[in-house]
């Protein structure tokens, strides 16, 4: 904050003249000097939180079937994908034998129900004119329903057996960047293993913690400034606060999504560990130009205008700088100060003051 002041404090380093001097001065001007008086200004509050960079969301993309042999690989760590993207493939002729064994029972059954519905027919047709028993007509309108349902099973598994033959093609489950691959050609498959991982949409968020004091002051919608360890500045807006602190660190997680370039992993790299300021607000607040401020044993000063155009220094606090301003606390809005030059003023000095 102090580094607006660099050129002063070499100023505030320069010796008077001895007092024998100053009393022979009298009261003359020691210096002209123009007049300013503290500017109000919006000032924007922030909360300054470290964080690490993650993930929106991370999918696991593996596979469901066992005993097959990965023959194809479509896709590598860092790849952009689409949704239904085909990444990898398994041998699927077996399946291919079993859907076609599906197939032809289900054809089977459908020929025998064809059947079974010529036979009901035929009884439903002579009704009740006694050429057919009661216990005839049961077993016509049985068959004709067991043979229903054997097409319906049969049909169960024509499905299942498709089912397994689309499971051999592993599909993007949604547009993003691969982050991880463990999925190697040749390696037969185990149901439940992971083959790649993907950045879900190539969306990174900043979890940054804060203390629950200012979790208060923070919603969603408010904007976050990041600076990345590469130097860069990210921004982002808070998307969600966790509702309850951790236990070890008293801390509350904020989430916040980064607004990143076309690419948001050349920006910024999930894991990597970043400062930010949340914007929660802005207050007015008075400000001097760093010319009006001098640094002297350590503090910052002022030299405010009295009677018989006598400076008086007057210590300051100083707050937030931005465009060449420095906020400070201490001074009424309409106390008049040395814009420039303080450096070679003292306590009591006699100025010139000039439009």
């Amino acid at each position: 904050m102090f580094a607006l002041l660099a050129g002063l404090t070499l100023t505030a380093a320069m010796v008077r003249a001895d007092s024998a001097d100053k009393k022979t001065v009298g009261s003359k001007p020691v210096l002209t000097v123009r007049m300013i008086q503290p500017k109000s200004m919006e000032w924007a509050q922030t909360i300054a939180a470290n964080g690490n960079v993650l993930p929106w969301q991370e999918s696991s993309i593996g596979t469901e079937l066992g005993g097959l042999r990965l023959t194809q690989l479509n896709a590598a760590i860092g790849d952009r994908v689409k949704k239904g993207q085909v990444l990898a493939r398994y041998n699927d002729a077996t399946i291919q034998a079993e859907v076609a064994q599906a197939k032809a029972a289900l054809a089977e059954t459908e020929a025998a129900l064809g059947e079974a519905q010529q036979n009901a027919n035929r009884v439903r047709q002579l009704g009740n004119t006694g050429a057919m028993s009661e216990q005839q007509k049961t077993e016509a309108f049985t068959k004709e329903m067991m043979a229903k349902a054997r097409v319906q099973s049969a049909k169960a598994q024509v499905a299942s057996a498709q089912v397994r033959l689309s499971q051999t093609r592993i599909v993007a489950p949604d547009d993003g960047v691969i982050s991880a691959r463990s999925a190697s050609l040749g390696a037969v498959s185990q149901p439940g293993q992971e083959l790649f991982r993907l950045v879900r949409q190539a969306r990174l968020e900043w979890q940054a913690e804060v203390t629950a004091a200012e979790s208060n002051r923070i919603k969603a919608g408010q904007t976050v400034s990041l600076l990345l360890p590469t130097g860069k500045t990210v921004q982002g807006t808070v998307r969600n606060i966790a509702p309850t602190i951790d236990m070890k660190t008293r801390n509350v997680l904020v989430y916040v999504d980064l607004k990143t370039a076309a690419d948001p992993l050349a920006e910024a790299k999930p894991g990597m560990f970043a400062k930010g300021q949340i914007a929660i607000g802005q207050t007015r607040a008075l400000a001097l130009p760093g010319s009006a401020i001098l640094l002297r044993d350590g503090f910052a000063n002022v030299f405010v205008l009295q009677a018989d155009h006598k400076v008086k220094q007057v210590r300051v606090k100083l707050g937030r700088q931005a465009d060449g301003m420095m906020e400070v606390e201490g001074l009424a809005p309409n106390t008049s100060v040395v814009a420039s030059g303080a450096g070679f003023l003292a306590d009591g000095d006699v100025v010139r003051v000039v439009k």
